[in-house]
């Protein structure tokens, strides 16, 4: 079965970057949209980028143009590239298959944490 093993996360001041990665392991990876999520305590988690397998992205509107999801088959890996990061940017950040048919169980998540 499929793992996802997030990372990359930390402690930023307004207007830092960060560069989250997630590795999965067990399955084909190329072949599946991916997406990163994120959950900030008391809300539900939401959907913040997607790639597909052909590398079209998609951004909700809260981080277009701050945030650029990329992907490598070879190494199985998703990365979201953080920049302009907003207090609002706090949660835990996950990585998923974006289909809900194919989703995968949830990794431990890499916490971002924006504060100056």
């Amino acid at each position: 079965q499929v793992q996802f093993v997030e990372s990359g996360g930390g402690l930023v001041q307004p207007g830092g970057s960060l560069r989250l990665s997630c590795a999965a392991s067990g399955s084909i990876f190329s072949i599946y949209a991916m997406g990163w999520y994120r959950q900030a305590p008391g809300k539900q988690r939401e959907l913040v980028a997607t790639i597909t397998s052909e590398g079209n992205t998609g951004y909700t509107d809260s981080v277009k143009g701050r945030f650029a999801i990329s992907r490598d088959n070879a190494k199985s890996t998703v990365f979201l590239q953080m920049n302009y990061l907003k207090v609002d940017d706090t949660a835990m950040y996950f990585c998923n298959r974006v289909s809900i048919d194919s989703r995968a169980p949830w990794g431990q998540g890499t916490q971002v944490t924006v504060s100056s």
